[in-house]
């Protein structure tokens, strides 16, 4: 995975305690259970149905929260959080689990540090700090579930982007979403002015056939172009030298010397290179144009669906986020492709609720380059040869 841009951390100094904030105090549930008592609170706060139910409060089974608390239950173990009621005056101490279901409110429901912190009785200052504690847990601990694919793996992906959508040798699908934000008094802040005069910042993400994060890029304001964030990326580099998708392939079927390199798709606002096959742009296209246009589209929508989930799951991502910290906002959104990821890779259900449209960056208008390559050109005929001759039917 490329590094995030704003994301050089700075050098950690003995831990302090929270800013003094509140948990309400409640009498002891009559179960034993975490959930049972965290659940009064919340409908305390906020009275709904939809706080009795687990998945409902926080879009993921209770099996994956679990194990989020087990990953990353050494750092919140090492010193005990204690909290003072502002309304009272009285001092409760919040379990582990406490702390990471309120900063998972916070970035499922994307409801401000001052709104959750009303619910619970918290200082929103406390709310922000176990967030963003629980952020740099996340970084330390769950990295293995957002990694660039070993050889084993890049095999399964290649094997089911083909028989799916009938694209040999494909590694991968990668597209942009703009992240908003409420404009900023700050100096340069024009930069993150984007081409619809929004203020936003971009992830750039390349995902799998099963809509895992493979390589994730943020951290850019919205004024660069797919094509310029794409250049300025790890990935990018990392691909020029044949780091990444290096490997090669000879078509079945086709006359002998038909090789194609390992690649990933993307839409026409990417310039078409060895490893980045994007659709023919002409306006009368051939049919086996036509048709190796149909099957990129088809193939695309992994990555489109990747983003459009990810947004809806993770609503602090959604909408206009107030005023954020522009160098925390890349691991916010790093952390919030790595519990996609963690879902993803514990066989969540729950993730499998799509949203109602695709459409992840609604509003913004489609982008073109006009750069391409000539051994990418002759590559991408090959490709499209080889739809052709399938005529639509994919391998089996």
């Amino acid at each position: 995975m490329a590094p995030l841009r704003g994301a050089k951390r700075r050098k950690r100094h003995p831990e302090k305690a929270l800013p003094a904030g509140v948990m309400a105090p409640l009498p002891p549930p009559d179960a034993a259970d975490w959930w049972d008592s965290f659940s009064r609170r919340l409908a305390a706060g906020h009275y709904s149905k939809d706080c009795q139910n687990f998945e409902s409060v926080f879009k993921m089974s209770r099996k994956t929260f679990d194990y989020i608390c087990t990953l990353i239950t050494g750092d919140f173990s090492r010193k005990t959080q204690g909290f003072r009621n502002f309304r009272f005056g009285d001092k409760m101490i919040l379990a582990l689990e406490d702390q990471v279901a309120v900063a998972l409110l916070r970035l499922t429901t994307g409801e401000s540090l001052l709104s959750i912190g009303n619910r619970f009785g918290m200082n929103h200052s406390a709310i922000s700090n176990i967030t963003w504690k629980f952020i740099e847990s996340l970084e330390d601990h769950a990295i293995s579930h957002l990694k660039w694919p070993d050889p084993e793996e890049m095999a399964t992906i290649k094997a089911k982007f083909e028989k799916l959508q009938g694209l040999p040798n494909c590694c991968g699908a990668i597209d942009t979403t703009h992240i908003l934000m409420c404009s900023s008094a700050q100096p340069n802040s024009n930069v993150w002015l984007d081409c619809e005069n929004r203020n936003s910042m971009v992830l750039q993400a390349v995902v799998d056939p099963d809509m895992r994060f493979r390589d994730v890029v943020s951290g850019w304001p919205g004024s660069m172009d797919d094509s310029c964030i794409l250049r300025t990326s790890g990935f990018y580099k990392l691909c020029e030298k044949g780091g990444r998708l290096d490997g090669q392939m000879e078509l079945p079927g086709e006359p002998a010397g038909s090789v194609v390199r390992e690649y990933i798709i993307g839409d026409t606002g990417y310039p078409l290179l060895p490893w980045l096959m994007t659709p023919y742009q002409e306006r009368d296209l051939s049919p086996a144009k036509a048709a190796f246009n149909k099957q990129h589209a088809t193939a695309r929508m992994v990555v489109q669906g990747a983003m459009a989930r990810l947004k809806e799951r993770w609503q602090v991502l959604k909408g206009e986020l107030w005023r954020p910290d522009k160098h925390r906002l890349p691991r916010i959104i790093y952390a919030c492709c790595l519990l996609t990821n963690i879902m993803i890779d514990l066989g969540d259900t729950h993730r499998e609720r799509a949203p109602a449209s695709h459409d992840h960056d609604d509003g913004y208008y489609q982008q073109f380059s006009n750069v391409a390559d000539d051994g990418a050109v002759a590559q991408r005929d090959v490709l499209c040869q080889y739809v052709s001759r399938l005529g639509g039917k994919l391998p089996e």
